[in-house]
């Protein structure tokens, strides 16, 4: 089992003038704690439910915070949770993620997804088409960037993406390539292109028994393409909240040996306060141990 961390808020004391400061500390405070992963959300307005805010809240955007946290770290792998496909040209995504991957040094994941969050894009003037189409788009971003990091210059014609000479110079560090983790848990779409093109997916707050039955889907459609699914990691987001009065380290170690239990062999917490430093080593001293040796059924 491996354990990450994502960074769902940037709503830190001392306001935006603190937030530089505080990444660093968790960045170091991750890789201190002996956690595997680090990652963001790819948003450009705060998500809009109970616990994070909504628009009004601070919002990153992801791939320059990605940058800046590949400086202040050293080992821990990097990713976005996850690219939103409507957010930028596909040509310009796979750059921008072969950017990171060269100068984090070989340790990245590109992460995509369709999008869903429609006032963020109406917003700021992003398309926003059907979810049909967008996971047409998502498809062939998946092509393009399976090209790209292979250094395969060759046309690239879709039906929505046309890219006459895709050069991807640099390329990037990771061996054989940043590894492509699919966002979602639909059962047939997302899971039929995990099985396709991916090298990780991620169950988002999975329901008792969803991991189990996704793993079990994108298991039986890679044996059917002829894939070994060993080929695939198997990632999940939790909910964690470790303030006092809140989840206590045992029920987070339950609820990861549970998703080892149906097949998850990484699982990703969300951390409310992550810059109260004292919960990410709670992480690495009363939660890693116990989980670290877990091997997915």
């Amino acid at each position: 089992m491996r354990l990450g961390l994502q960074l769902p808020s940037f709503t830190y004391p001392g306001g935006p003038a603190a937030i530089r400061g505080t990444l660093t500390e968790i960045g170091q405070a991750a890789e201190d704690a002996g956690l595997d992963s680090l990652w963001v959300m790819d948003h450009w307005f705060q998500v809009p439910d109970g616990t994070w805010g909504g628009p009004e809240q601070p919002m990153l955007e992801a791939y320059t915070t990605l940058g800046f946290l590949a400086q202040a770290t050293t080992r821990i792998a990097l990713g976005p949770l996850v690219a939103g496909v409507i957010y930028r040209e596909p040509g310009a995504l796979i750059k921008t993620a072969t950017t990171l991957d060269v100068i984090a040094g070989g340790r990245t994941y590109l992460g995509l997804g369709a999008g869903w969050y429609e006032r963020e894009a109406h917003g700021l003037g992003f398309p926003f088409p059907p979810r049909a189409e967008r996971f047409e788009w998502l498809e062939e971003t998946l092509q393009i960037a399976q090209r790209m990091f292979a250094g395969d210059r060759s046309p690239f014609e879709g039906s929505h993406y046309r890219l006459a000479e895709p050069i991807n110079l640099p390329p990037p560090l990771s061996a054989p390539r940043p590894r492509i983790m699919i966002g979602g848990n639909g059962p047939r779409r997302t899971m039929g292109l995990v099985a396709r093109y991916g090298d990780a997916c991620n169950i988002l707050a999975p329901d008792p028994g969803e991991s189990r039955r996704l793993v079990d889907t994108i298991h039986r459609l890679c044996e059917a393409d002829g894939r070994d699914p060993a080929e695939v990691e198997t990632t999940s987001l939790l909910e964690a909240d470790l303030r006092p009065g809140r989840m206590r380290p045992a029920d987070l170690v339950a609820a990861i040996r549970a998703q080892a239990s149906e097949g998850i062999q990484h699982v990703i917490v969300n951390l409310p306060d992550a810059h109260q430093l004292d919960q990410i080593r709670t992480l690495g001293r009363l939660v890693l141990p116990e989980v670290a040796g877990l091997v997915a059924a």
